[in-house]
């Protein structure tokens, strides 16, 4: 029985040395995040520039009008934006692009988007705050609705 006492502890530690492998073998086999920039999505918009709808006058302050912003590459995939301005106030923002890769991608624009909109529409500006787990598509955002602005002239 001496003999099998003695046997005991390796069995263990050739049985711990098994699992460690195994499971350093199952986590490199995990797949990073591949970045969205390098997929094929929804193809942006070519044109930066404005595009007036309604009664849009020369000054650019009366009537109606709609302009979309640069497309604006993140890390997590493009962002771009539409504003609608009337009477020189922006009322509308719609994200025409932003990342939807993947379920986590479709996940957090679902929540930052909508908030995103809803800063902007108040503070009638590009100034608005980065959204707590969205920094990128948050800053994507600013950067594409401060063009929509700039070419409108406010």
């Amino acid at each position: 029985m001496h003999a099998l006492r003695k046997s005991r502890p390796l069995r263990r530690i050739v049985l711990a040395s098994a699992a460690t492998v195994s499971g350093l073998v199952l986590l490199l086999s995990l797949k990073p995040h591949t970045a969205p920039a390098l997929a094929v999505g929804t193809p942006a918009p070519t044109s930066s520039s404005s595009s007036a709808a309604g009664s849009g006058g020369t000054s650019g302050t009366t009537g109606s009008r709609t302009v979309t912003g640069d497309s604006v590459d993140t890390r997590w995939g493009p962002v771009q934006v539409r504003i609608t301005i009337q009477d020189g106030k922006l009322t509308e923002v719609t994200a025409v692009t932003y990342p939807t890769e993947n379920r986590r991608d479709q996940e957090i624009s679902s929540y930052a988007i909508p908030q995103l909109r809803r800063e902007a529409l108040a503070a009638q500006s590009a100034n608005i705050d980065t959204v707590s787990g969205a920094t990128y598509t948050s800053t994507g955002y600013r950067q594409s609705l401060q063009s929509a602005l700039d070419s409108v002239g406010l």
